[in-house]
Formats: structure tokens, sequence, C-alpha cells
């Protein structure tokens, strides 16, 4: 199953804003962007992300056809680690695969024990979606 990771804008210009449901963010030079659909391909986690300082992004939210959860605590995105080799940055959503999709939720999880239970749910439905859930 394949999983994607899209741009939703600077972090400093939008994150306090970022609610569950989010369609837009706003540009550097103020206008309101409207995302794009997320890839068809993307049947799994749909994960949006933040340019902050010095060209680094992180993880601000996470989402499903069931939950959209914004982070409390945004994760770091490390390049290799979190989208798999030769995966770029880019303006077009970009597609993971479900290992790389693994160890991005394991960081996602640590980094937002207030939100474990959300996080790991979106995991498992993500993952393992023929698996029914642990009671």
């Amino acid at each position: 199953m394949a999983h994607a990771l899209m741009y939703h804008g600077g972090f400093d210009r939008n994150h306090a804003a970022l609610r569950p449901g989010a369609r837009t963010f706003q540009g550097s030079d103020g206008s309101e962007r409207v995302l794009p659909p997320w890839p068809t391909e993307a049947e799994g986690a749909r994960i949006g992300y933040m340019e902050a300082g010095g060209k680094k992004f992180v993880a601000v939210r996470v989402l499903d056809d069931d939950a959209d959860v914004v982070l409390q605590h945004p994760v770091l995105l490390d390049q290799t680690r979190h989208m798999g080799y030769g995966k770029r940055f880019g303006a077009e959503p970009t597609l993971i695969e479900s290992e790389v999709a693994r160890v991005l939720f394991e960081d996602l999880i640590e980094a937002n024990p207030g939100q474990r239970a959300e996080l790991i749910a979106l995991r498992h439905r993500c993952l393992h979606p023929d698996r029914p859930a642990s009671p």
C-alpha cells in the first residue's frame, strides 16, 4: 500500500492555524493556496509537512479516510529515513512505501505521547488494513 507526503506551506505562517480538515494554506506572498488532491495511489497514510527555517521540513498532520490528526509536536523529517531512497521534497506529493511509513509512524508516536492512541489506531488502519484492531 502506498502512502504520501504533501507540502502544507511555511511553518511560521501556517502552523498555528492548522486544523483537521484544512484544505488551504497561506503562501509566502500572503495569498491563500489550495492543497492539491492526494494522489489516488496513496490509499494509506497521508502526511502533511511544512517548511521550517533553514530548509528543514517537519511533519505536522497525519490523516487517512477515518481520521485527521494535527500533531501537537511536529517531527523533523529526515529525507532518507522518512521518504526512502531517491525521494525528495517538492511541489508534488511524494509517494512512500509501507516500510518507510512504519518508521515515520514510530517517530511520530514517540514525539507525540499525548496523541499515542490516535496515531497507533491510524498506523494500524494504514499499515494493516486487513487485520482487526487489538482491543
